[in-house]
């Protein structure tokens, strides 16, 4: 059966897949080798060095195309990895307008490594997509999307930044790292790259380090494919292995993940001590109507600042949670918090973090699949009644 005819559920377990031609294994095999053998020079059945291509990152970059309902995919070592990939299709004298709340290992590099190279980066707020045409100029080449944001859980509208960037004949790119396939899929809203932190939701478990892209265009595929060939920054076979396992689950653990997300967003709307919540899915989110068209639900990731919170306050709530545990990443089946002042978000200078609302008091979860009452009490415990 062809992918095309394939529903997302039955492609996170299918799609790109087939049996392996040596054996019939059902799952890929764990091809852990750099090299294959040639019958004579040049002569071998599609692979001859890892970097360049291996079997088992073969089916995961499959399995990445087909459920972003794209035509290729390319695995990297991280999701920084396929960020740098993207980025090094520009030149010197080329700008980048990007999101002005996103992930701080990508506002580093974008202006500790790229802006030394002569490349320009201008950060926008684009919840109002007709802020971002004043920014246009002939230098820019890319326009860089997280949507939600993290970790303001902003939600940016992809169908009408991709008309804005057709127009000007610029790349959009976008972060699906939050959202997932699940939720939304940008390149059927016009993107020309998905990014992945395949770190996060597609691998799952906390137990991988991956990065992802997904394009329609053969074109653009092929000068990324010899940048990722070029420059080596892939993920080796071990690794590509874990995150297509992890892909198999996705589609039910996204659906406890939005079902948790929506009991904890409201448990800490209601709550008397929190002062701000953050989370598209509530129906006074300034884009909720664009994220209800654009997304499937509203997923589980959420941020929340305590009343009179200090950042010593903060520091102090999250070291108290108990089933929430405190560590850097998002996305794997158990719960995490974050306190994106002094983790996620270091790397960004305070006043800049502050002008989008990162403020010292800003708490950061990533809701797992564990019981929602047991999250409940929890918080319960860790923010007092």
């Amino acid at each position: 059966m062809k992918d095309k005819n394939l529903r997302f559920n039955s492609k996170t377990i299918h799609g790109g897949q087939q049996p392996d031609k040596g054996f019939g294994a059902v799952m890929p095999p764990i091809y852990q080798t750099s090299t294959y053998a040639q019958a004579t020079p040049g002569g071998h059945k599609g692979y001859a060095y890892s970097r360049s291509a291996n079997p088992t990152r073969t089916a995961l970059e499959n399995s990445l195309a087909s459920i972003e309902n794209g035509t290729y995919g390319l695995a990297f070592g991280s999701g920084m990895a396929a960020i740098d990939a993207v980025l090094k299709l520009l030149e010197p004298g080329d700008e980048v307008i990007s999101t002005n709340d996103l992930y701080g290992g990508s506002y580093r590099l974008f202006k500790q490594i790229y802006e030394n190279f002569g490349i320009t980066f201008r950060f926008v707020g684009m919840q109002n997509v007709n802020a971002i045409e004043e920014y246009l100029s002939a230098k820019t080449k890319l326009i860089w999307v997280e949507t939600p944001t993290n970790p303001m859980m902003n939600i940016i509208d992809i169908e009408a930044v991709a008309e804005l960037a057709n127009k000007h004949n610029i790349l959009l790119a976008v972060d699906n790292t939050f959202a997932t396939p699940y939720l939304q899929q940008p390149l059927d809203l016009g993107a020309d790259i998905v990014m992945h932190s395949a770190t996060k939701y597609l691998g799952g478990h906390s137990d991988v380090v991956l990065g992802g892209l997904v394009v329609k265009d053969k074109e653009l595929a092929d000068k990324l494919y010899f940048i990722q060939n070029a420059s080596g920054a892939i993920c080796g076979p071990m690794d590509s292995f874990l995150v297509l396992r992890g892909i198999k689950t996705l589609h039910v653990r996204m659906q406890r993940h939005c079902e948790n997300g929506r009991v904890i967003a409201e448990y800490l709307a209601d709550h008397p001590k929190i002062d701000k919540v953050y989370w598209p899915g509530f129906k006074d989110h300034p884009n909720h109507a664009i994220a209800k068209r654009q997304m499937k639900d509203f997923g589980g990731m959420i941020s929340f600042v305590p009343k009179g919170s200090s950042y010593e306050a903060a520091i102090k709530m999250v070291e108290k949670l108990k089933i929430f545990t405190l560590a850097e990443s998002l996305g794997g089946v158990e719960s995490l918090a974050g306190h994106p002042a002094s983790m996620t978000h270091g790397s960004i200078p305070k006043e800049d973090r502050e002008k989008v609302g990162v403020v010292d008091a800003l708490i950061r979860l990533s809701v797992g699949i564990e019981d929602a009452a047991d999250l409940i009490a929890d918080l319960e415990q860790a923010i007092g009644s």
